[in-house]
C-alpha cells in the first residue's frame, strides 16, 4: 500500500503527469487506486484492466528512461464528493523529433478513497493537430 495522500483530485493528476515526464513507475502507481476494477487505456492501445496490466504496460512505457515533455491544456473538470473526471488534452514534446508536439485527449476519474485521491482510470486517445480558431463573428456550426 502506498504512503501517499493526495488531498485532491488535482494533487492527485499533478503526481500523475510528473511521474509520467520522469519515468517514475513507483510514482505512477502511487497515483492509482489499489484495486482490481481499475482501467487505463493508452493511444491506439487495447484496454488494461487491474494493477498488473496497468504496471505492466507504465513499465514498458517507462523502459526507455525519461519521457517527453507534457503540457495539459484545456482542462475540463467535474468534481463532486467521491469523484472526479478531468478531461484534458495532452501536448506532448518530443525532443528527438525536431520538437515535434503530439497532441492527445485524456480522461481521467478519480475516486477519494480513505487514502486520498486514487486515478481509477485513465483513457488517452490521439487527437488532430490544433487548427487556428474560427473568427469570433463566424456563424456555429451545427452538426444536426
Amino acid at each position: 500500500m502506498t504512503s501517499k495522500i493526495f488531498p485532491t483530485a488535482q494533487d492527485a493528476e499533478n503526481a500523475f503527469y510528473e511521474a509520467l515526464e520522469r519515468a517514475d513507475l513507483e510514482g505512477m502507481m502511487a497515483v492509482w487506486a489499489e484495486d482490481e476494477e481499475i482501467i487505463c487505456v493508452h493511444p491506439t492501445g487495447p484496454r488494461l484492466s487491474g494493477q498488473d496490466q496497468v504496471r505492466e504496460s507504465w513499465a514498458k512505457i517507462f523502459a526507455g528512461g525519461a519521457g517527453p515533455r507534457v503540457q495539459i491544456t484545456q482542462q475540463v473538470a467535474v468534481t463532486g464528493m467521491m469523484i472526479a473526471v478531468h478531461s484534458v488534452h495532452e501536448n506532448f514534446t518530443v525532443e528527438a523529433e525536431a520538437r515535434s508536439q503530439i497532441p492527445v485527449v485524456a480522461t481521467n476519474v478519480y475516486l477519494r478513497t480513505a487514502a486520498g485521491w486514487r486515478m481509477i482510470v485513465h483513457h488517452a486517445s490521439p487527437a488532430p493537430a490544433q487548427t487556428e480558431s474560427a473568427p469570433r463573428d463566424a456563424p456555429p456550426k451545427f452538426l444536426h
